[in-house]
């Protein structure tokens, strides 16, 4: 007989039906029975020890453990027998990480036992696993999956908010100090930023979608409807990723427009400075040349009559100019 695991998951908690729960230890996860309690087990798949309880002494099949063990996993939710094989992704909220580096968390759910593997830490299950310690928790596995699905969603509806607030702020830097390198490398981080987010967050609300039409015959109707309002609060997100993705287009665009006028000021400028000295470049090159017969070489003033000649050309270039309105 196989000695049992001494497992040491990342949570492992006994649901009382109230909406509290109570850490088990090693022992309780190996002698627990279905009439105990709602169990939920969280645990990290990257761990041996704990990859290993779950293939040989969690009782699930083969196909629910290669599910939870897996590395690359899309949003989705899968009927088995009476039991649901969930994936779902939240926004990395750890310090010093990207929010669009979205933390997948797999779970198996029947009515009486749930069991969830991460890699990384989801701030969305530790929230969870905390209101159940202090008695603000589910109290059934129905209430588990809207809980949780609302934690995530909540999540990143705070991420894409401050995306929007983030845009706003650039969007009045360019109004109040024009184009510039650093809004420009912002709005490029922004968009790109957005572009993931969006990438992820379609495939969670189809998830949400199959949760509301598997029946499960745990899921009552009431919770398919929190499941729809969560899923539409979801797609509120998703619209509102759609929406500053094409402001921050139009803020570039805006951008780009702005080092377009200014180059073309330049441009317009220095052609106008070419046009005042053309004329007179051809003037002095012309009485330059070291041939006889250049008229007032021998007049001592006539330098100062050829300057007083140029000065008046440019009098006249800059009125006719400014009669035209080049300037």
């Amino acid at each position: 007989m196989t000695k049992p695991i001494a497992l040491k998951p990342l949570h492992a908690l006994l649901l009382d039906g109230q909406g509290g729960a109570r850490d088990m230890d090693a022992a309780e996860i190996n002698a627990w029975r279905p009439d105990q309690g709602l169990a939920w087990l969280h645990l990290d798949y990257t761990e041996p020890e704990q990859s290993e309880w779950l293939r040989n002494q969690s009782g699930l099949s083969e196909l629910v453990c290669e599910a939870l063990l897996t590395e690359n996993t899309r949003p989705r939710a899968t009927l088995t027998g009476d039991g649901l094989l969930i994936a779902l992704r939240g926004v990395n909220l750890n310090p010093g990480a990207d929010p669009e580096d979205m933390v997948s968390v797999r779970l198996y759910v029947t009515p009486d036992r749930i069991i969830s593997t991460r890699k990384r830490r989801l701030l969305s299950v530790t929230s969870l696993a905390e209101d159940c310690r202090k008695g603000e928790g589910p109290a059934n596995v129905a209430d588990f999956l809207v809980q949780l699905s609302g934690n995530l969603v909540e999540r990143m509806g705070e991420v894409v908010e401050e995306i929007e607030e983030e845009l706003s702020s650039l969007e009045l830097q360019l109004l109040d100090e024009g184009h510039s390198a650093a809004i420009r490398q912002a709005l490029s981080n922004l968009r790109r930023q957005t572009i993931t987010l969006r990438r992820y967050f379609g495939p969670q609300r189809d998830a949400f979608s199959q949760l509301q039409n598997d029946r499960a015959s745990w899921l009552s109707n009431d919770h398919r409807l929190e499941l729809r309002e969560i899923s539409d609060r979801l797609l509120r997100h998703i619209e509102d990723l759609d929406m500053i993705r094409e402001r921050a287009a139009m803020a570039q665009d805006e951008l780009v427009s702005q080092q377009s006028d200014q180059l073309n000021q330049r441009m317009y400028l220095l052609s106008l400075i070419a046009a005042v000295f053309l004329p007179l470049g051809f003037l002095t090159g012309l009485l330059g040349i070291n041939v006889g017969g250049i008229p007032g070489s021998d007049n001592p003033y006539a330098f100062g009559v050829f300057m007083l000649i140029l000065t008046l050309l440019v009098a006249l270039q800059v009125w006719y100019f400014r009669r035209q309105r080049w300037f």
